[in-house]
């Protein structure tokens, strides 16, 4: 009985989304409001997350705030 649970909750994790991608789909969404490009850099997951901190606190410099 064990087994079969453990086998589930497995498989489903495999098959979810990663926590990167959950994140930088709410950052982008919180941002932009379009669902193009949360998918967009769902995709990209940490990349995006790591360009959204830096970009926000002024380091890189692209954004006009």
């Amino acid at each position: 009985m064990a087994d079969q649970n453990y086998s589930a909750v497995k498989s489903t994790v495999k098959s979810g989304i990663g926590f990167g991608s959950a994140l930088a789909i709410t950052i982008s969404w919180s941002v932009n409001k379009s669902v193009f490009w949360a998918i967009l850099h769902g995709l990209f997951s940490w990349l995006y997350v790591l360009y959204y901190l830096l970009d926000s606190n002024g380091w890189i410099g692209i954004a006009t705030k």
